[in-house]
């Protein structure tokens, strides 16, 4: 084959992959909102069980459901044959994946599926189909043709069942009202999770890590601070410890520029003193939104009397893997 020859195939596959989603919203009907409902007012969990590519594809379907709001996980029906099947239960909903509907070792669990007494979706390519008929609830995903040439193996079908399951996933996650701190709670790892739930408490740098000096001290008193604490920022502080305004490596090049003796001249009369601060409590999220909205590369983290007790810069926020 020639490149052209790979770009073409890479196309017809893709086009006959788009098809067989186009198709299968025409069973988005009365089975597909059975079976949403049944999985909404599952009391246990929903157990997905798939044979081959159905399997891989059953795994994600399980995944994306865990992590959107409706309890799932993946059962392998080969072992669910030797033991697996005591993860099961009567509150539990079963969807059953496979394509032709007649995979047989899913088809030889579903008795005892039903004996327990959880109720089953099946979701097939075939309506008449064993697994079909045998379910409680039928979910259609049937695909005219595959994009193999062979008619082999499974690529549409396994694209228009993933699919399918996407939808289920989507219309429960709305139905429930999962909102993105709800997705937050089961992805803490991830950056999303990050951007959620950490507060500055979390990151901010503390105790003898905050820059502060007092008002009376000197410019230069103020620059070894800044030196010293490594943030580009100090606080300053009235004789009680509480922050009066902030000196900023922004403030020195203004000075500079003044010719200001920074030897003699106190920081009071150079600081500035309408400053944005933040509480510990804020998410880090939030400080990384009101530093980008007024250009500012720090916040100083106080407390409800007014007292520096934290500092963070967007070097801290990068690190916390927020920005």
């Amino acid at each position: 084959m020639s490149g052209q020859d790979f770009l073409a195939c890479a196309q017809r596959v893709i086009e006959i992959e788009k098809q067989a989603i186009t198709e299968i919203q025409q069973f988005i009907d009365a089975n597909f909102e059975q079976a949403c409902q049944a999985m909404f007012d599952c009391k246990g969990r929903i157990i997905v069980v798939g044979m081959g590519k159905s399997g891989h594809i059953g795994n994600k379907i399980a995944a994306t459901l865990a992590s959107t709001g409706t309890p799932a996980f993946f059962v392998h029906p080969g072992e669910a044959s030797h033991g697996d099947l005591g993860m099961i239960t009567k509150d539990d909903v079963v969807l059953l994946i496979s394509n032709s509907g007649e995979t047989n070792e899913v088809l030889s669990i579903i008795p005892v599926i039903k004996r327990i007494g959880a109720y089953t979706i099946a979701m097939t390519g075939n309506p008449q189909s064993s697994m079909a008929k045998l379910a409680n609830c039928h979910v259609r995903v049937t695909v005219s043709q595959e994009a193999c040439p062979l008619g082999l193996a499974p690529t549409a079908s396994t694209t228009a069942t993933l699919v399918m399951g996407d939808a289920i996933a989507v219309a429960l996650l709305e139905a429930r009202g999962f909102t993105a701190d709800d997705f937050a709670l089961s992805h803490p790892g991830g950056s999303l999770g990050k951007r959620l739930l950490l507060t500055l408490d979390d990151i901010m740098n503390k105790n003898t890590s905050v820059p502060q000096v007092e008002m009376s001290q000197t410019i230069t008193a103020a620059l070894f601070e800044i030196s010293a604490k490594g943030l580009g920022m100090t606080s300053v502080v009235d004789t009680h410890g509480r922050m009066v305004g902030i000196f900023t490596d922004g403030d020195l090049r203004r000075i500079i520029e003044q010719r200001i003796d920074i030897h003699l001249t106190a920081i009071a009369e150079v600081m500035t003193k309408t400053c944005t601060t933040a509480k510990a409590n804020m998410l880090a999220a939030e400080a990384l939104n009101i530093m980008e909205k007024k250009r500012i590369n720090g916040l100083i983290v106080i407390d409800d009397q007014n007292k520096p007790i934290g500092a963070l810069n967007m070097q801290d926020l990068l690190k916390a893997g927020v920005l």
